[in-house]
């Protein structure tokens, strides 16, 4: 039996693929790498079992659980005025060439001078990431990226920087919402830090009548003493049994009370 998990570039599933091995010794891990473009594309025919994504995707027949966000950052060559700041924010680089497409970055497409004016030339041959920060370190222009991409494929010839003002890149897991299996489920309790035996417990609890009953009995147990001792110090010894009466058939239940509080 195999078990599959997608990652896109720049995601470390390393300490949940450890987890999964050490709990699941029975299950081989078949663990690969993707790109954006096929991210979602191994979910759909079955390749991976689960994928860490990064969104937005097509979620259409799919689960998602969000897990944390990215802030993206601006690479540039290493003599780049960039180098010279703590971060930077969109309008620094509006006289920029972005070595991307500017749909990928939306806050930077609709101020560039470039894009306003059609001056924008077409991009150079890129076959992947490695060629695209060649080029930034050679001057030809700068890409916007999440900061675990860019340190993925960081160069001593590179520089990158925080930008403010630009949305952050999303990380998510995401699983075919008919195929939600028990290692599905597994790995999402991986995913989610539950400990080994957290979903059997929680699963035992509302069968747990002996547990419940005994929590519940100690608790009303509890309330009626602190009421009967607020009554026996607030009245007279010799109308304290007039007084109970009362208390029993007017007073509204001390539970009750409690629970209103309580919400």
């Amino acid at each position: 039996m195999t078990f599959s998990i997608a990652f896109v570039a720049g995601v470390t599933p390393t300490k949940w693929t450890r987890i999964w091995a050490e709990r699941r010794p029975d299950v081989e891990l078949e663990v690969f790498r993707t790109d954006s473009a096929e991210q979602e594309t191994v979910l759909r025919d079955g390749r991976a079992d689960v994928s860490l994504v990064r969104l937005p995707i097509n979620e259409e027949g799919l689960s998602l659980i969000a897990l944390y966000n990215e802030i993206p950052v601006v690479v540039a060559a290493k003599d780049h005025f960039i180098a010279d700041a703590d971060s930077v924010v969109v309008a620094d680089l509006v006289d920029e060439h972005l070595l991307q497409d500017p749909d990928e970055v939306p806050e930077w497409r609709d101020v560039a001078v470039e894009v306003r004016t059609g001056s924008r030339r077409a991009l150079p041959p890129m076959r992947d990431m490695d060629e695209t920060m060649e080029l930034v370190a050679a001057g030809v222009g700068i890409v916007i990226l999440p900061h675990s991409v860019a340190r993925l494929h960081s160069r001593k010839d590179v520089v990158s920087r925080p930008v403010e003002d630009t949305a952050e890149s999303r990380i998510a897991l995401a699983w075919r919402t008919v195929d939600t299996t028990p290692d599905v489920e597994e790995f999402i309790g991986i995913v989610r830090g539950r400990t080994p035996d957290s979903s059997r417990k929680n699963a035992a609890l509302p069968t747990d009548e002996p547990v419940k009953k005994e929590k519940k009995t100690a608790k009303a147990k509890a309330a009626a003493k602190a009421v009967r001792a607020a009554a026996a110090a607030a009245k007279p010894a010799t109308a304290r049994k007039t007084q109970s009466a009362g208390r029993t058939r007017n007073s509204p239940s001390p539970q009750a009370g409690k629970r209103r509080g309580g919400r």
